[in-house]
């Protein structure tokens, strides 16, 4: 009988349901329902066209090292989402690094914290790498190391994220004579406090390509015609790391299950005598090396004229503080070798960096020519 009413019922005309199968109906809807994002869920063979179940919001991924740690967590297949406030034409390098739709940009504004909100919404991994080597009349180094990093903290938590990233340096310290240290160092904290677990990852001064570190001292020889260095660099030492090191760290921590919580310190496998090391800087790019000693004061005055500058300024006086300082040691923290990670060394990696520098007699010299920087272990 019921297939007979089926057939006489007139076409476009649906069967009534009756009040009791409504909430079976309701029910089987609901459990139909995702309760994970697609991009959540891990599959693949691990490649760039891969899903690794990361959903990764990086702030400050615009900068030296943002454009390696987007490319590390792009080659394993994770969904990334880049807040930004430059042209979007400034942003097409990192396009390549993602599949297709894995690499999502958006706008935000540091100081709304509905933006920061927005920009973490839909993401389990939050990685902090917001910095700049000097303040500007919008943003201190109060506002960059202390006030963005405390909002992004409170949002990640409030918001449910599983593992927040918070780069700091290796020399932070309250008691520091430069400010940028100081208020890195009050960064750390106020981190911790907001989002507990947070790791927090100390680098020492990182070289590579785009770097302002080696670059900064091989375009010293347009200086005065020498090199200038406090005390000849003679009283510094420094134990720099290679940038793509660094982001292999942080996206090793993010996979790491028992990370959370941890501070690392991340720093190359040697130790330098500044003066030995810009000599081999010289060194490698063919250059002459001439130093003379100059008194710090004189150089807070030179480097205070170039701070004046509506740009990027070449110096300043809390930079040649900071890079006459002498890296700390912290024996007790975990490293690179904790994450599975073998440093490079200087002279693995400086060939890429102070080729451009090079006359072009020199251009295709071998690296075996310069002699290797001699290491300290003070």
């Amino acid at each position: 009988m019921a297939a007979m009413a089926l057939v006489s019922r007139p076409a476009g005309v649906l069967p009534k349901i009756s009040r009791s199968c409504l909430p079976a109906v309701v029910s089987v809807s609901i459990v139909q329902q995702r309760k994970l994002h697609q991009a959540l869920i891990p599959k693949g063979k691990g490649g760039r066209s891969s899903s690794s179940g990361i959903a990764a919001t990086v702030f400050g991924a615009t900068g030296f090292l943002g454009r390696y740690v987007v490319n590390r967590l792009g080659r394993i297949g994770s969904q990334i989402v880049i807040p930004h406030r430059c042209d979007q034409y400034d942003l097409m390098y990192l396009k390549p690094m993602g599949d297709l739709g894995q690499i999502i940009f958006m706008e935000w504004d540091a100081r709304n914290k509905d933006s920061i909100k927005k920009a973490l919404e839909h993401s389990n991994v939050v990685i902090n790498l917001v910095g700049r080597e000097w303040e500007t009349r919008n943003y201190g180094f109060e506002d960059i190391f202390v006030s963005i990093p405390q909002h992004i903290a409170k949002a990640s938590r409030e918001a449910g994220v599983t593992k927040l990233i918070h780069m700091s340096h290796l020399n932070a310290d309250i008691r520091s004579q430069s400010k940028y240290l100081r208020n890195k160092a009050v960064g750390e904290t106020v981190v911790r406090e907001e989002f507990p677990d947070a790791i927090i990852m100390k680098p020492s001064e990182m070289f590579g390509r785009e770097d302002r570190f080696f670059n900064y001292y091989a375009n010293m020889r347009w200086f005065a015609g020498g090199i200038p260095l406090i005390a000849l660099g003679k009283k510094t030492v420094k134990q720099p790391v290679h940038v793509a090191d660094v982001a292999k760290a942080i996206v090793s921590a993010v996979r790491d299950p028992d990370a959370n919580g941890k501070t690392y310190a991340i720093v190359g496998p040697n130790r330098y005598v500044l003066h030995d090391l810009v000599e081999y800087i010289y060194g490698v790019a063919h250059r002459p090396f001439l130093p003379y000693p100059l008194p710090r004061p004189l150089f807070h005055l030179v480097s205070k004229c170039f701070g004046l500058s509506p740009f990027e300024p070449w110096t300043t006086p809390d930079k040649v503080d900071r890079f006459h300082m002498t890296d700390m040691k912290y024996p007790g923290l975990p490293g690179l070798e904790d994450l599975g990670i073998t440093p490079s060394t200087v002279e693995q990696k400086a060939i890429e960096i102070l080729r451009r520098h090079r006359r072009y007699r020199y251009l295709e010299t071998d690296l075996a020519e310069t002699q290797p920087a001699k290491t300290v272990n003070y």
